[in-house]
């Protein structure tokens, strides 16, 4: 019998819910057990695992031997402790949900772990792997003749109800262009090949969350806005974000053009919020459009049923997890998502947060 690859997550709520269900998809992978301190969430990943141990500090978690891995998926502003405790106690091989930090002062806290930790880092960036993106990114320099213009339009249903309410407020979420947009901007950095220079943002909290107060304190979390990057190689990225939109037959649509055409992402929401009545939820789709000869060739890209059933995300988190897998057993050398990836996307995040609030271009050079 081969050997099982046994993991430890830190924090199992929503997200972390989720990574177990893909784990438990992955042959000879496992998740031994869950540091957790909500009963709720216990209880639900009990159903997903009925073996699974749970322990009780991450002291205690990080002293099961048999450990190979550990998965932290707890709340945004946890993680930056959390990665220091485990440099301090046993540096596992470590996948982490982002936002890696959520605090411009935590910069140099992260540098510090980052250099001396010894064990590779991956930086959970879902949406690099979701089939339609996947597909886009390795054919868009082809179908563009080299990008020059980049959009990401995702408009979706509000932040879902987290445990302790924390991602109702900038301070314990980053924001919600470090907490939910920090996928897109790495995406941004990852097709264009090309680093942040300046970022001018526009957005506000219209819709959503207004009326919500949580122990005196109200909600202040942003619902929409727009986000320009200039990169550069010359190019530029638009991203679009509307927080109640969830009524779009695609959640997320990436497109980019160039002087030899334009190729675009089509990714439908979750299937579990696709109303029964309108029949099958929409299947992901790819379109090139050539400048010559005209006429869009589009292309179902369609995901295996089992896979989208364990997630949100259009499958990513299964295929995130047989990388990190490859990476945890020797089989490739290096995360494929860096933590680098993870701190320029969380500051660029950072500066769409500072150019709404302070109604100003902000450099990225700003933030370093």
């Amino acid at each position: 019998m081969a050997q099982v690859t046994n993991y430890g997550i830190i924090g199992c709520g929503m997200m972390g819910n989720e990574h177990m269900r893909n784990i438990a998809l992955l042959p000879g992978a496992k998740t031994r057990a869950i540091f957790e301190p909500d009963a709720g969430m216990r209880q639900a990943a009990k159903h997903v695992e009925p073996e699974v141990v749970f322990a009780d500090s991450i002291a205690d978690l990080l002293a099961i031997e048999d450990l190979d891995c550990i998965l932290i998926a707890s709340p945004n502003f946890r993680h930056v402790e959390q990665l220091e405790e485990l440099a301090t106690r046993r540096a596992l091989p470590v996948l982490v949900e982002k936002p890696l930090f959520t605090d411009p002062k935590d910069v140099a806290r992260m540098d510090a772990f980052a250099a001396g930790y010894p064990a590779p880092v991956w930086v959970a960036m879902e949406y690099r792997y979701m089939p339609p993106i996947a597909a886009f990114l390795t054919e868009a320099a082809e179908a563009t003749g080299g990008i020059k213009m980049l959009t990401i339009r995702e408009h979706r249903f509000p932040f879902l109800p987290k445990v302790g309410d924390w991602n109702r407020f900038n301070a314990k979420s980053g924001g919600t262009f470090v907490e939910k947009c920090c996928h897109f901007f790495d995406l941004m950095r990852l097709t264009l090949k090309a680093e942040p220079l300046r970022v001018m943002a526009s957005g506000g909290q219209d819709v959503n969350h207004l009326d919500e107060v949580y122990d005196g304190v109200a909600s202040d979390i942003l619902d929409n806005g727009y986000v320009i990057v200039d990169f550069d190689n010359g190019a530029r990225a638009m991203l679009e974000l509307s927080m109640f939109a969830e009524g779009a037959e695609y959640q997320e649509e990436v497109s980019a053009v160039g002087p030899k055409g334009k190729i675009e992402a089509r990714v439908p929401g979750p299937g579990r919020f696709w109303p029964a009545h309108l029949g099958a939820a929409p299947v992901p789709q790819l379109i090139v459009s050539p400048r010559s000869p005209k006429g869009p060739i589009l292309r179902d890209i369609p995901v295996d049923p089992d896979i989208l059933e364990a997630g949100d995300h259009n499958g990513s988190t299964f295929y995130q997890h047989q990388k990190f897998l490859e990476l945890v057993r020797g089989e490739r050398d290096a995360p494929e998502v860096s933590f680098t990836d993870g701190k320029l996307a969380v500051l660029m995040g950072m500066a769409a947060q500072k150019s709404i609030e302070e109604k100003r271009v902000v450099e990225m050079k700003e933030l370093f």
